[in-house]
């Protein structure tokens, strides 16, 4: 588990924190999640093809956030190994997300990285 210090961690935090607030209002954003959003309807694209039983605007907000980093980093950015991307996004979910959070998560990004 990584620590609230760990800066990858807070960075992923704060990105977090912007995709979700982005849903209710306008805001300024850092560049990474202008990147993120620049790459949005393919994000979506491949979030939908695996919750394919979940239309996007009916998955729990936070969890979209999530999904939305971690699959910009699986898919566009690559900087990272798969599994390390998705350890990060289930701590995220287990860190911000509901009960049912993490297990979402961690299936849906399995999905991904299997198509």
């Amino acid at each position: 588990m990584k620590t609230p210090f760990d800066p990858r961690h807070r960075k992923r935090q704060k990105i977090i924190e912007e995709l979700f607030s982005l849903q209710f209002h306008k805001q300024k954003v850092s560049q990474d999640t202008a990147d993120i959003l620049a790459k949005k309807n393919l994000i979506d694209k491949q979030i939908q093809k695996v919750a394919f039983e979940f239309p996007i605007e009916k998955i729990n907000r936070i969890d979209l956030a999530i999904l939305r980093l971690a699959v910009y980093e699986l898919l566009v950015e690559k900087k990272q190994p798969q599994k390390v991307i998705i350890d990060e996004a289930i701590e995220l979910a287990k860190e911000y997300g509901g009960e049912t959070s993490p297990a979402f998560i961690n299936g849906a990004l399995g999905s991904i990285i299997k198509v």
